[in-house]
């Protein structure tokens, strides 16, 4: 087997250091006073997004050797091979084909997984049309009005930010999410429902997730508390998942059943039947335009120059910052309501990808990989954490997500909201200087010597860079373009770093503890096997069970 080609073997790896170390002392306003095409030449568009990374760290030699280094890397022939099927998750021997679940045709050698995701397409179709003209009903014979997804990871934060990011499309049924164990959220979205009108969706490849598992055993329950017989208890759940014999073991006959494949990754997934309620909240035509803005984002980052291909820039300034500037995070300031959800997809996008401290030949890396990614929506942000990135001391790149328009309306409050994104963007960049600070207070009528103690206070250092992806408005097709974007930035990242996006074995241990912890909850006279740390709080957790009376008898 070939050895793996790590970012620390390119020979750019040592240019990018050498220039690196000059920037750091560089503002991003003079290189704006020195390139004059800066703002035009620092831009592209793809799918109908716009990707403006003028005011990143960067001068014109080291955006040059970047793309010297994407072109060592072989990023353009690697974009080629993940779309037509190689293994590329090396350590599962399999491919990651989500980008099949949006394609329109079959490409070459795949026609027979195709046709597997064209025949789910078609029933997803089906199922949404029957669920929203209220075809489909309960036990008690009335029409679904509420579908609850029950998943949690990949089969949760997709779905659940598609359907809050697109409220003008949402039609008569209602979509609610529940990914967490506790028992809270199950019990505080099911409140107000109707049971007689609710439909459930167990989405869970494996059908062996227990955080789904036990929510959907609640959910039983609860509908069986409304007095539904446990023959049409099936009218209420519907099943996303590659092992129909636990789906039928937990009562979801087959012909209730959604197909998922090994090469579909959960957090891949929301393309695939798990964006079944996605279908459901926006309709099936808005669902098809989705799927629609993620081909665009495909076609173009298999069929574009590295010098324009938006999914390529944006790994390596990622690259660029992490491993030149040691910036161990980043952050991503969406300012539109609707992408409120959209750091919590992209964590779990990023982080469980591109978290590994190991190369595809499982040799230790000598290099930093996936920073940790933050974020909040619009201004709410800069009311609680831009203090930090105006006047800390980390370096915090940054995307700010910009739509030019809003479904709601109200154009002149939008206008606000514009003007406070581009105003954010200007002060990350230009900062403020001690004689702007100093003159500042002068103005406002402070002496001179009080305004000198003040001003160093008032000082905003600039220069911290940022990219805006902007474009027309939220639409599907754009969201559908923006998730693609980031999904192949995601495997761009790990090519460059040497690394498998595409499994998540840590993540494995701590279910395997838990599951024999869960057992030692059970059972207060087992053997003290365990840390005495954990022992001590399984104790207390015995005597708070002994101690503390039901809600219901306080």
């Amino acid at each position: 087997m070939a050895h793996t080609l790590l970012l620390s073997d390119l020979p750019s790896w040592h240019e990018l250091q050498a220039l690196a170390e000059p920037l750091r002392n560089t503002s991003i306003s003079a290189l704006f006073n020195r390139e004059v095409q800066r703002a035009s030449d620092f831009s592209a568009s793809a799918a109908g997004l716009t990707l403006d990374y003028s005011r990143q760290l960067l001068c014109r030699d080291s955006h040059a050797a970047l793309l010297r280094l994407a072109e060592q890397a072989q990023l353009s022939r690697r974009a080629k091979q993940l779309l037509a099927g190689a293994p590329v998750n090396n350590t599962e021997a399999r491919p990651a084909l989500h980008t099949l679940l949006r394609a329109r045709n079959a490409p070459a050698g795949l026609e027979a997984e195709f046709s597997r995701v064209e025949d789910t397409r078609h029933r997803m179709r089906l199922w949404c049309e029957r669920i929203t003209s209220g075809e489909f009903t309960g036990f008690s014979g009335q029409a679904i009005r509420h579908v609850v997804n029950i998943g949690i990871g990949g089969s949760d934060l997709g779905p659940r930010l598609v359907s809050a990011a697109l409220p003008s499309w949402h039609g008569p049924v209602r979509c609610h999410y529940v990914a967490n164990v506790d028992p809270a959220e199950l019990h505080n979205t099911l409140r107000d429902l109707d049971p007689c009108s609710t439909l459930f969706i167990l989405c869970s490849k494996s059908f062996h997730t227990q955080e789904t598992l036990a929510n959907g055993e609640a959910a039983k329950r609860w509908l069986q508390a409304a007095g539904a017989p446990d023959p049409e208890l099936a009218k209420h759940f519907l099943a996303v998942t590659a092992d129909l014999e636990a789906a039928a073991g937990f009562g979801i006959p087959e012909e209730n059943c959604l197909p998922l494949w090994d090469w579909v990754g959960g957090r891949f997934s929301l393309w695939s039947a798990v964006g079944l309620s996605t279908a459901i909240s926006i309709g099936w035509d808005a669902f098809t335009a989705l799927l629609g803005g993620a081909e665009d984002m495909d076609r173009h980052f298999v069929e574009t120059d590295c010098a324009n291909n938006l999914p390529i820039l944006m790994s390596l300034l990622e690259i660029w910052h992490c491993n030149f500037f040691q910036a161990g995070n980043h952050v991503v300031l969406p300012y539109d309501q609707g992408l409120e959800r959209l750091p919590d997809f992209l964590q779990q996008l990023t982080m469980e990808s591109n978290g590994k401290s190991v190369s595809r030949d499982g040799e230790a890396l000598g290099y930093d990989t996936a920073p940790v990614l933050w974020g909040a929506a619009g201004t709410m942000g800069q009311h609680s954490f831009y203090q930090l990135l105006h006047q800390g001391t980390r370096l915090c790149p940054a995307d700010i997500i910009l739509p030019f328009s809003t479904a709601t309306g109200e154009a002149q409050q939008h206008r606000m909201l514009v003007a406070n994104a581009l105003a954010q963007s200007r002060a990350l960049m230009i900062g403020r200087s001690f004689e702007e600070a100093l003159g500042s207070l002068l103005a406002r009528g402070l002496d001179e010597e009080e305004a000198r103690q003040l001003a160093p206070h008032l000082v905003i250092p600039g220069s911290r860079p940022h990219s805006i992806i902007s474009f027309d408005a939220l639409t599907p097709h754009a969201l559908g373009a923006l998730l693609a974007l980031y999904e192949h930035r995601t495997f761009c990242s790990s090519q460059l770093w040497g690394i498998n996006a595409f499994d998540q074995w840590g993540v494995e241990l701590g279910k395997e503890i838990g599951s024999g912890i869960l057992q030692r909850l059970g059972n207060p006279d087992a053997d003290k096997t365990l840390d005495p740390a954990t022992e001590r709080l399984i104790g207390e957790w015995f005597r708070a069970q002994a101690s503390i009376a039901p809600i219901d008898e306080r």
